[in-house]
């Protein structure tokens, strides 16, 4: 018996009698300090987006030129203000609000097309299988961030747009893992019983492959997000993403950057929030993967 082995036994031994699977899972999952940083940044983080109004001590668009660069603390500033007199805290706070909406709604664009190309050429193969994934290859061909800034810069910035071009720059790995699984799950004996009995293709994509390609799904939905948020920043960053006045972390960057030298809060401190959101939800993503997966349990 390896040591991996018996030390899983171990510890599924340690649960208390008639503990439920979701017990099991909590457990796993919060194993590691890692993890439950992460976890804890993540509902901050999801707080502050949701509640930035009551958060935000001031109007993160009203401007002060009386005020402009102060220093962090300095006349109730927490964390100074910015060239305009605009309050950084309060831009940060609800520029939570920009970075989880765009994380989310361009997730959910490019998990949903993704996961229906995917499904599709595997469970299909053939001349199906062919079309989709030589056409996945070819998006493939271009780095997310470059397809995404290709597409922004097509149709130009703004909110709605920088969701539309990143959820189309994510496509392609989505539609990657789950054509994957789908291949792996149809051949299971489960899938050829279901085809057997006569269940109709919808009945078994549905009913029984979509749902055993879902774990790992999950997971790289988990670490996308943050990934999508960076690009978001990126994308922002180089001109093509929010527009301005809009609170947004990569803008922030980019307009504290000609004040890097003599005041490098200004793009340090939205620069270090995105850091550590974006590591947050990667160990969070680390931590499913362990307790969906126990075989990679301990790898980072």
């Amino acid at each position: 018996m390896s040591q991996e082995t018996a030390g899983q036994r171990i510890e599924m031994s340690e649960l208390p009698p008639g503990s439920s699977e979701f017990w099991r899972f909590m457990r796993v999952f919060l194993s590691r300090p890692v993890v439950i940083f992460g976890a804890i940044v993540i509902v901050a983080f999801v707080i502050a987006a949701a509640f930035s109004g009551s958060i935000a001590p001031y109007d993160p668009l009203a401007q002060d030129l009386t005020n402009r660069l102060l220093k962090p603390g300095q006349q109730g500033h927490l964390l100074g203000t910015d060239a305009l007199g605009r309050d950084m805290f309060s831009r940060i706070v609800f520029g939570s609000r920009t970075a989880i909406m765009v994380g989310v709604v361009a997730l959910s664009i490019s998990a949903v097309i993704g996961m229906i190309l995917g499904l599709t050429a595997g469970y299909f193969g053939g001349i199906t299988y062919a079309m989709i994934m030589r056409f996945i290859d070819a998006l493939m061909t271009f780095p997310p961030i470059l397809l995404a800034l290709t597409i922004a810069a097509l149709l130009g910035g703004g909110l709605f747009n920088v969701m539309i071009a990143l959820g189309i720059g994510m496509m392609p790995g989505y539609a990657r893992v789950m054509c994957g699984q789908a291949l792996s799950v149809r051949e299971k004996d489960y899938v050829m019983c279901a085809r057997a009995s006569g269940a109709t293709h919808a009945r078994i994509m549905l009913r029984h492959i979509f749902p055993n390609c879902l774990p790992p799904m999950i997971v790289l939905m988990t670490v996308m997000i943050g990934v999508t948020i960076l690009a978001e920043a990126g994308l922002s960053f180089l001109g093509v993403g929010i527009i301005p006045p809009t609170p947004a972390w990569g803008s922030m960057v980019y307009e504290g950057y000609n004040y890097l030298l003599t005041d490098p809060m200004l793009s340090f401190t939205p620069g270090i929030t995105i850091m550590i959101v974006v590591f947050a939800f990667n160990m969070v993503g680390d931590g499913l993967r362990d307790a969906i997966d126990p075989s990679l349990r301990g790898t980072i």
